[in-house]
């Protein structure tokens, strides 16, 4: 690929309802004239079935009128890769091996494939400019997508998020090509203010071929968490890796009002972005779980949960509050129960209700907290933008802009 040129990229999409399909007509607007779109983690959900991609692959993305590459997550390996190898890679059907053990009666058997309806639901996605051309979209669950001036690398980091040798050694050759390069991972590396470096099975890390100078990664990209992050992580020669989190394409999602003030990697809690605001996060899942457990007191408003996060985080409130906020008992009361909030005397409790329950807590009325990114490639620079997507009919005729940073690429 030469020239300059745009794409989309999005994790964590095919849930196959509403909150999914709020995504697209943002998805559409935005990726009008972009070359290619990415999905990088858990493609289908829950298990990836190979018959489950009509209508949350091929039906949600029939209008995006450019190929789309993809990333296998956990949930797209729990059908053993075969549905995500039939569709991205055009491989047959994979024959199950018989596994007596343990494993083989408590592990998910991998669907067959009606290839009859596999066939009409791709015609949904049949234009030539859909295509990336033979003999299939991608070569496998890893891949590069070559530029002038840059290298998109996609690594498959399985279930267990880790990569085994034959995939290191190819990820090590592709990362000595001298062009600026992006990583595009099942699993991000920073992530509620914790950081988790993908094993490789011969030692190290992913992470450690990224921050290798001589292999030029500027940026480390990841699904598998149900929102938006970015951490500006500076390494100790003065470069700036933009670790980023993008999944929140369409699956339910994962709160980031649990997120502590963000001190990992020596990034400041003033250079660290997410989406939704911790506030707007406290403030819907207090309203969910106040109509769920019918427990009216839980609910915090926006300003009063902005007022929480901001006094538990110590920063300023993104938005100007409408007036002043008194914090209550009431009001901690609530966000310890939300995860918000610490408990007294140090008890173990903290983030543990929301964080076993933030999974059966899905909805298919607005507002989603959705979020995809728009990636501009020039010879000099690389700029992420992350666009909002939350069912409301505003936001769908213009994506709220929430993120952007520009990445130089030149030394």
């Amino acid at each position: 690929m030469g020239g300059d040129f745009t794409f989309l990229l999005l994790g964590d999409t095919g849930e196959g309802d509403a909150s999914q399909y709020s995504v697209v007509p943002g998805l559409l607007k935005i990726g009008e004239k972009t070359s290619f779109a990415v999905i990088a983690s858990d493609v289908i959900y829950p298990t990836g079935s190979g018959n489950e991609y009509g209508d949350k692959f091929f039906r949600p993305y029939q209008g995006y009128d450019a190929p789309i590459y993809a990333i296998p997550g956990n949930h797209d390996w729990y059908d053993g890769l075969g549905g995500f190898m039939r569709v991205f890679c055009d491989a047959p059907q994979l024959k199950p091996k018989p596994d007596r053990g343990l494993r083989g009666v408590l592990w998910r058997k991998p669907e067959t494939i009606d290839e009859a309806a596999l066939a009409e639901a791709r015609k949904l996605r049949g234009r030539t400019s859909q295509q990336a051309g033979p003999p299939a979209a991608q070569p496998g669950p890893y891949w590069v997508i070559e530029s002038d001036s840059l290298l998109i690398v996609g690594v498959d980091t399985g279930i267990r998020n880790e990569i085994d040798r034959a995939q290191t050694e190819w990820l090590r050759r592709v990362s000595r090509d001298p062009r600026p390069k992006i990583l595009v991972t099942g699993k991000p590396i920073y992530t509620g203010n914790e950081y988790k470096p993908s094993r490789l099975e011969d030692g190290g890390t992913i992470d450690d071929i990224v921050r290798d100078p001589a292999h030029r990664y500027v940026a480390a990209i990841g699904g598998d968490v149900h929102n938006y992050q970015r951490y500006p992580v500076r390494l100790d020669d003065g470069r700036v890796i933009q670790y980023v989190v993008t999944g929140g394409g369409g699956a339910f999602m994962h709160a980031t009002h649990i997120i502590d003030r963000v001190d990992v990697a020596g990034v400041h809690e003033d250079g660290f972005r997410c989406y939704p605001l911790r506030g707007d996060s406290l403030s819907f899942y207090s309203q969910l779980y106040a109509k769920r457990l019918r427990m009216r007191w839980l609910y915090l408003t926006p300003s009063e949960a902005a007022c929480i996060m901001s006094e538990r985080i110590r920063n300023e409130p993104v938005r100007t509050m409408a007036g002043p906020v008194r914090i209550t008992r009431r009001m901690r009361w609530a966000a310890r129960l939300l995860g918000a909030w610490p408990w007294p005397l140090r008890l173990p409790v903290d983030k543990v209700f929301h964080r076993f329950l933030s999974e059966l807590s899905d909805w298919d009325t607005p507002p989603f907290f959705k979020q995809f990114l728009h990636v501009t490639v020039t010879s000099d620079a690389l700029t992420l933008r992350c666009f909002g997507a939350t069912g409301c009919l505003a936001q769908e005729l213009e994506p709220p802009l929430e993120d952007e940073v520009r990445i130089p690429l030149t030394v």
